[in-house]
């Protein structure tokens, strides 16, 4: 399986500049960390928390 090339990833960085525009590249950019950072809070939030009273409860069963 062939890697990518300085070249190819040249190749690619110059049609995104063409397709998106040099003003819109740092909104793009910038929309994609706050979506990953987003993300990860969300993931964060997910996570159970053990309380106190999870903890007692754990204990019984």
């Amino acid at each position: 399986m062939m890697g990518l090339g300085w070249m190819e990833i040249g190749i690619i960085a110059a049609l995104i500049v063409l397709l998106f525009g040099t003003t819109k590249l740092p909104k793009l950019g910038g929309a994609i960390g706050e979506s990953i950072k987003n993300f990860k809070k969300g993931v964060k939030d997910d996570t159970p928390q053990l309380t106190d009273k999870n903890k007692e409860d754990d204990k019984k069963s």
